[in-house]
């Protein structure tokens, strides 16, 4: 690494102290909560949409977020490591294949919905369940044999 890159890593460490950056990858619908000054006055606002690309460049870092707002799609570009993005929220997990979703920008309505990344989470406890309910009619077999 040279110095440059040093200085940049030491940015970037003493920036995630201060806001954590969530692990996210395009298709994946955000909520990033972007500080706006208006006049005197500072206010948070949200912009909600889905991930359509990510550009990991160190400290120059930078995210593309889509949304549909009043029927036009809209798209803003933040930088990761900026200090106007107060936080980054990952709304529900995305499953696509590509690394850049600029496809999405020519489709309209159900053709441009992105399938939901499920973790098998309800298995799991649909598998514990069903084991514990076999352990309770055990429990009761057992008991009914032993009176």
């Amino acid at each position: 690494m040279n110095v440059i890159q040093q200085l940049e890593q030491e940015q970037i460490d003493a920036l995630t102290a201060q806001r954590a950056v969530p692990q996210f990858a395009p298709g994946d619908t955000l909520r990033v909560n972007v500080k706006v000054v208006e006049g005197t006055r500072e206010r948070v606002q949200a912009f909600e949409g889905v991930c359509i690309a990510r550009k990991n460049r160190g400290i120059n870092s930078n995210f593309t977020v889509r949304k549909i707002s009043y029927g036009e799609g809209v798209e803003r570009v933040f930088p990761l490591y900026s200090p106007r993005i107060d936080s980054i929220e990952v709304v529900r997990r995305g499953d696509v294949r590509r690394a850049k979703l600029y496809y999405l920008r020519g489709r309209r309505g159900k053709s441009a919905r992105i399938a939901e990344q499920t973790t098998g989470s309800k298995a799991k406890i649909a598998q514990s369940e069903r084991e514990a309910a076999l352990v309770a009619k055990q429990d009761a077999k057992d008991a009914k044999a032993g009176a």
